[in-house]
């Protein structure tokens, strides 16, 4: 089997952090302004506002990736994790989340909060074994999602 590289942020990944995340998105949810702009402009709306994107390559094809958004000092949100179809049950989703929740520590992160939904019980599943414990939700611009969880580093 091939090994799984973590590949940090590059403009060229562009185009398989929006593939790989829309077609759950759009399945589970419907595609909301904040989505789209994350997808269509991720160097503006993640990166550069002090946020990062990583990338699982498995062979020579972008399987996997999980953005970071920062929304205090420090606290981030962990948003839009998804696999390709072709890497599921292959343990991506447990290896971009210890990736990710390092990199929050790396950059300076206290606290990593995430929205999902009833509706992604094996995700919930990997946020559990990465050390998140469920909070109450507080409406918000994620209305669409019932569960937060959160995770002190």
């Amino acid at each position: 089997m091939d090994q799984i590289q973590i590949l940090p942020y590059s403009p060229e990944f562009n185009s398989h952090f929006k593939s790989i995340n829309t077609a759950w998105v759009e399945e589970l949810f419907s595609l909301e302004p904040f989505d789209i702009a994350q997808f269509e402009r991720p160097e503006e709306v993640i990166v550069n506002p002090g946020g990062t994107i990583i990338f699982a390559k498995l062979g020579e094809e972008i399987v996997g990736t999980v953005a970071l958004y920062k929304t205090g000092e420090d606290t981030f949100e962990m948003i839009k994790m998804g696999v390709s179809p072709s890497a599921q049950r292959k343990g991506i989703g447990m290896i971009l989340g210890k990736e990710i929740l390092e990199k929050a520590k790396e950059m300076g992160a206290r606290k990593v909060v995430l929205y999902s939904n009833t509706k992604l019980i094996p995700a919930l599943r990997i946020y559990k074994k990465l050390g998140f414990t469920f909070v109450v939700p507080e409406a918000g611009k994620y209305c669409r999602c019932d569960v937060k969880m959160e995770i002190y580093l």
